[in-house]
């Protein structure tokens, strides 16, 4: 077993609260000393109370996703003798609502481009191979219900 922690810190800092009319500003703090600034997404609590050029747990989610695959395939692909030069995802997630009337993240799609060097260029197929094999290795993604899709351009 291994357990990661974090630590997230949010302050009133004076503010009224009870009204509601407070920032949803906060801070993300990991063990190597990165912090990251955080917040609400704008579009669960409108400006100003969310801080639109910090990190939602929304955004959080699909990266944690597309990062974790990408660590896979990146080994996976060492590990077949291709050389990666660049992977560049646009991940995208959806949020709707659900049964019981809550919302959920229900699909993140992956949209991983990647350019490799040298003669051995993988064929579609092997592209295909590979991502699904990083998609069952990958954590996140077993620890999610939302359905996850790569889409290989």
């Amino acid at each position: 077993m291994t357990e990661y922690l974090s630590t997230v810190l949010w302050r009133r800092d004076g503010e009224a609260f009870v009204d509601g009319n407070y920032s949803r500003g906060h801070t993300w703090r990991f063990d190597g000393g990165l912090e990251v600034p955080a917040s609400s997404s704008p579009h669960i609590v409108p400006l100003p109370y969310s801080v639109a050029e910090n990190v939602d747990p929304e955004e959080a989610f699909i990266a944690a996703i597309s990062s974790c695959h990408m660590l896979f395939f990146l080994s996976i692909a060492a590990g077949r003798g291709l050389v990666v030069d660049e992977y560049r995802d646009e991940a995208q997630g959806v949020m709707e609502k659900v049964a019981g009337g809550g919302m959920a993240i229900t699909r993140v799609t992956l949209r991983p481009q990647l350019t490799f060097a040298g003669d051995r260029q993988p064929s579609r197929d092997e592209l295909e191979k590979l991502h699904r094999l990083a998609h069952r290795r990958c954590f996140i993604a077993n620890s999610v219900t939302s359905e996850v899709v790569t889409e290989i351009p």
